[in-house]
């Protein structure tokens, strides 16, 4: 496409072009000085109908040159309107989708608060679940401790009541035991270790 002066430049030239030969054809009907008018005579219709078809084929051939430019005007003008209806359906596609994404936008939320929820309770749970497995661990480890504490408790206090018991047979036979009976008890030892030798 030539560039806008150019075809400025083309326009302006065409148009004093046919300015200049319009006058030129009418020159005859300015120059009469007569009162009589020749419009009305055979030669006048003539020229009237000649001049109609120059004007006219000036027009036509004036229209011819520029129907290209006309044509391709027309042409970007209809591509600019494809354009913008291609920019407005763009647009129009962009919003539809911003709104679906608005509309959905809540239900996402909803659906994160009920994940986030869901989480936290099941969180929730799964540290019950350790709490109490873990107090279940420590009164099983202090149930076994107090076992093993009654359990050694027993244990000390039967040497103790074994302590306290020999104690008291001792002290039971150094009371009883006096030097007659000790000489007994001997003499019975010794009368059985003879019965037993022989």
């Amino acid at each position: 496409m030539p560039p806008a002066p150019v075809l400025r430049w083309t326009r302006v030239r065409q148009a004093v072009s046919v300015a200049a030969l319009v006058l030129f054809l009418a020159a005859p009907v300015f120059a009469q000085d007569d009162n009589s008018s020749p419009a009305d005579s055979t030669t006048g219709w003539v020229f009237r109908w000649l001049n109609f078809a120059i004007v006219l084929g000036l027009a036509i051939y004036a229209l011819g040159k520029a129907g290209p430019y006309f044509r391709h005007h027309a042409e970007d003008i209809s591509e600019k309107i494809a354009e913008g209806a291609r920019a407005r359906e763009a647009a129009e596609a962009d919003r539809r989708a911003a709104q679906a994404k608005l509309a959905g936008i809540e239900t996402e939320v909803a659906a994160m608060r009920a994940d986030a929820k869901r989480g936290a309770q099941a969180e929730t749970e799964r540290l019950r679940a350790i709490a109490k497995a873990e107090a279940e661990a420590i009164e099983r480890a202090a149930q076994a401790e107090i076992a093993a504490a009654e359990r050694a408790a027993r244990l000390e206090l039967k040497a103790f009541a074994a302590q306290i018991a020999v104690e008291r047979a001792e002290a039971l036979l150094r009371s009883e035991l006096t030097p007659q009976t000790e000489a007994a008890l001997f003499g019975n030892f010794v009368a059985e270790l003879e019965g037993s030798s022989n």
